[in-house]
């Protein structure tokens, strides 16, 4: 019998039906009279690069630093990433530029490119039971364990008939240690395990109080589970979310896959 925490999980990853799911994407040259205006906020992983086997095989395919740049050129700074990456990762993949971001799902944030990371409500995971979380990792050869400090992912992409398993076992865990402040975030062939209290919509709601995106209209760009919070909050700032891959509640419309993204933003930035 499935565990109650595998079957929210499940239940988390269903898209909607075809005929509920907006199928409208933003028209570009709608959006470049406004870009003074607009904050561009983006994930990463699944969003704006594809995703690969394990979270190291990812790459930034050629030209999409450029893009960045100048589209943080043209909106005065108002562009971030917002990823479950660590700062230092999203840095390592993005090598040598370095742009704003909110990092491990509202764990830290960067607000200028000059300055250190901000931990926000970053407490790191008790020793304890992240060894306990890390013997989960040990159920099946393929399952790879990402210790990120404030956080701990299990990635099973390159075994994925261990997600039940996987998520059974947390599920124990968690009942093991009922007030614990901690929360399970079901991801695509991943499961990250995360203080409670923070998000990727703490952190967008964060960064949008301080300049260069206070006061602009942002834009969302996003693709999974955890995506859907910061999804859910746009409407309160007048903003805009889109998804990939996939049709999401609440958002304005979606791309297909990560390459649409990056051929949208590309034209952004197109004169005509």
């Amino acid at each position: 019998m499935k565990s109650e925490l595998a079957e929210m999980a499940l239940e988390q990853k269903r898209t909607m039906p075809d005929d509920e799911a907006p199928d409208a994407v933003p028209v570009p040259h709608a959006l470049v009279p406004h870009l003074d205006e607009t904050a561009i906020l983006l994930d990463i992983d699944g969003t704006l690069l594809d995703l690969m086997p394990t979270p190291r095989e990812v790459w930034v395919p050629p030209g999409l630093s450029e893009t960045l740049k100048h589209l943080t050129e043209r909106t005065a700074g108002a562009l971030a990433l917002v990823s479950g990456r660590s700062l230092n990762d999203i840095d390592l993949i993005f090598a040598p530029d370095v742009f704003r971001a909110v990092g491990g799902h509202g764990a830290e944030m960067r607000l200028s490119v000059d300055n250190e990371a901000e931990a926000v409500h970053a407490p790191p995971l008790d020793k304890e039971l992240k060894r306990r979380l890390a013997a989960v990792a040990k159920l099946s050869p393929g399952i790879l364990l990402e210790d990120k400090g404030y956080s701990l992912a299990l990635h099973y992409r390159l075994a994925p008939h261990a997600e039940k398993a996987i998520y059974e076992a947390v599920s124990l865990i968690r009942a093991d240690l009922p007030n614990a402040p901690i929360e399970v975030l079901p991801g695509k062939f991943v499961c990250e395990i995360k203080h409670s209290g923070f998000t990727k919509a703490t952190g967008v709601r964060e960064l949008m109080m301080h300049e260069p995106f206070k006061g602009r209209r942002p834009i969302f760009i996003g693709d999974d589970v955890t995506d859907e919070s910061v999804f859910a909050i746009m409407p309160d700032m007048n903003g805009l979310a889109f998804s990939v891959g996939r049709g999401a509640m609440g958002v304005n419309g979606h791309f297909d896959a990560p390459a649409d993204v990056r051929a949208f933003l590309a034209r952004l930035l197109d004169p005509r």
